[in-house]
């Protein structure tokens, strides 16, 4: 189940680059904004598998 999460955390932040990139490009600040509301919730997600790993060993 780990991999699964971090995988999607991965592409959730994939997604956010994508969207901030796309924002810049069109001069589009809310799509801007949200890319990287995105991206930040990836890496708190992210963060948080890494804890679960470390508590599990």
């Amino acid at each position: 189940m780990s991999k699964k999460n971090k995988a999607k955390n991965l592409a959730l932040i994939a997604k956010g680059k994508v969207k901030e990139t796309a924002g810049s490009a069109v001069g589009n600040p809310g799509l801007e904004s949200e890319g990287r509301d995105d991206q930040a919730s990836g890496h708190m997600k992210q963060a948080g598998e890494h804890v679960k790993d470390a508590l599990k060993d």
